[in-house]
């Protein structure tokens, strides 16, 4: 059986579906968070639904959802539990890449659809590494990919592995050993490695503030015997340097900002439902009568607005052919996580201690939106590169 053989699920998005799935994952979130356990029923909604397949391109079977609908996705599912939205983001994100440029060897991306086919088949580029931490700001992977006769070995230590257990597929970075390299100028690339090969041992290393359910823990490969299919290079740049894919957004990559502002209406909603029926004795009536709470409703909304603006108006400007402000991608991105944390901020500070309680959920979403400032390329690397931009053409 060939990939394209296999019909995926065309998703509904509309509005009213969406929302279903996001009440669907709200309803375990809290549940998730407070265990680090891994959010099955989560993840088994959002594979019901058909959310995890979204961008695998048509030519494979798929419903090839564009970019703004992907998006659309994230935004519901980081509305109702942020962990699966990293999950979800990360696995759309491997078929939109798929679905751009055929990478993948091909027996393993028809094993991928197939067990996509079948039940959740989660996906990650796993290319952190304890000692170098995360690649985006320069240097190259101690896990090395070794030549052998039939194939590749792979070896090495990863971190920040998020999906653990989970995966069905790894994406490794590594660089390869061969008889017949450079050893001065070896290739980099990623290899595709099944979640259950032999050889994978994971370390639980993940006792995060927020997105405590995404499973992203250490991971070990020790001899992973792998075909000679598995190693996909990383094309060179023109001055002969590999240049990080996550060091710069494309327009695909904004799948992981976009779950934050699912986080942000999340805290919006319960900033609304709070005020409604929180009713002080010495006011007789619910705060959310008040200029003060309204004024802060207001400031919630307005960051939201303006996220959310940012985020779809950047796709939408794409899908009509316009080209101008791609140089603006990282920065835009960079807006959009700091609206999305400037609206959680705004409700904690607003309610104080109730804000901070773990019997409501805004602590939560606040130690959730936070952790957009970690996804490449992070804020100061992002601005760097707009200023030499502006200043040097």
């Amino acid at each position: 059986m060939t990939a394209t053989l296999l019909t995926l699920p065309v998703p509904d998005l509309s509005d009213d579906a969406l929302a279903a799935v996001t009440a669907e994952l709200a309803a375990t979130a809290e549940e998730y968070d407070r265990s680090g356990a891994l959010p099955t029923a989560g993840i088994e909604a959002a594979h019901r639904a058909g959310l995890l397949t979204a961008t695998v391109a048509e030519r494979h079977g798929g419903p090839g959802v564009s970019p703004l609908d992907a998006v659309r996705i994230l935004v519901a599912l980081g509305e109702g539990d942020p962990s699966v939205a990293l999950l979800a983001a990360n696995t759309l994100a491997t078929h939109q890449g798929q679905a751009v440029a055929n990478h993948w060897p091909a027996p393993a991306y028809a094993d991928l659809l197939r067990r996509s086919a079948a039940g959740p088949a989660l996906v990650n580029a796993i290319r952190a590494e304890p000692e170098l931490g995360a690649p985006a700001r320069g240097g190259l992977p101690a896990t090395v990919a070794r030549r052998t006769a039939d194939g590749w070995s792979l070896s090495g230590h990863k971190a920040y592995a998020t999906g653990g257990t989970a995966l069905a597929y790894h994406v490794v970075w590594a660089v390869a050993d061969e008889p017949e390299g450079d050893p001065a100028a070896p290739r980099v690339g990623h290899v595709i490695v099944p979640g259950d090969a032999a050889g994978i041992t994971w370390i639980d290393t993940w006792d995060h503030l927020g997105l405590r359910a995404s499973n992203t823990h250490d991971v070990v490969y020790d001899d992973v015997r792998l075909p000679a299919g598995a190693f996909v290079e990383i094309p060179r740049g023109a001055d002969g340097v590999y240049r990080d894919p996550a060091a710069a957004a494309g327009i695909t990559s904004f799948g992981h900002p976009a779950l934050y502002v699912g986080v942000a209406r999340a805290a919006r909603a319960a900033f609304v439902r709070y005020a409604r029926e929180r009713i002080p004795s010495a006011l007789g009536r619910p705060i959310a009568e008040t200029e003060r709470i309204q004024a802060v409703a207001g400031e919630i909304d307005a960051q939201i607005a303006q996220a959310e603006t940012l985020l779809y108006g950047t796709l939408l400007r794409a899908e009509a052919g316009h080209t101008d402000h791609l140089p603006q991608l990282s920065v835009l991105k960079v807006q959009i996580a700091r609206t999305a944390i400037a609206a959680v901020q705004a409700a904690v500070a607003a309610l104080g201690n109730p804000a901070l309680t773990r019997h409501q959920p805004f602590e939560r979403h606040l130690r959730d939106v936070l952790c957009v400032r970690v996804h490449p390329p992070q804020e100061d690397a992002a601005l760097l590169a707009a200023g030499r931009r502006l200043l040097t053409h």
